[in-house]
């Protein structure tokens, strides 16, 4: 049986969710249970074994408001995540110097909390990207690669 995989999805303008729902869809294509949960609560996810977070970059360099609780939550949650596999999606504009600091914050509290990151997170560049689902597309093999 394939992995089930939890996508977590941080998004102030909707971006990151039409990138999580694509990369939902192209999964569930693949049979991979898949589980999406847009700004959920830390009890609703924290005992799934694989996460793929998709999140943008908001304000200055910080997590989107939907999912920023999940995550300040479970800073501050002694549970270690040793069983918790996770990769990120980013979303970002290279016109900040905060450019992907979401995806920073969220590699580095997971790292912390012995979680184990699959493979290099993708940033993307909406200044430059003009298709993020397909390039997130071209990305997921890395990914599945490595479950």
């Amino acid at each position: 049986m394939k992995t089930k995989i939890c996508i977590i999805t941080g998004s102030t303008l909707g971006g990151a969710e039409y990138v999580a729902e694509h990369i939902a869809e192209i999964l569930e294509q693949q049979d991979y249970p898949v589980r999406l949960e847009h700004g959920p609560n830390f009890e609703e996810v924290i005992d799934e074994k694989c996460w793929l977070v998709v999140t943008s970059t908001h304000g200055a360099g910080e997590l989107p408001d939907n999912i920023k609780p999940l995550f300040e939550k479970l800073a501050f949650h002694p549970k270690q995540l040793a069983d918790l596999r996770f990769a990120v999606i980013g979303l970002g504009n290279s016109d900040y110097d905060t450019f992907c600091h979401a995806v920073d914050h969220v590699e580095q509290l997971l790292l912390s909390k012995d979680a184990l990151q699959l493979c290099e997170s993708l940033r993307m560049d909406m200044l430059t990207i003009t298709d993020p689902e397909h390039t997130a597309e071209q990305w997921l093999p890395q990914f599945l690669s490595q479950l």
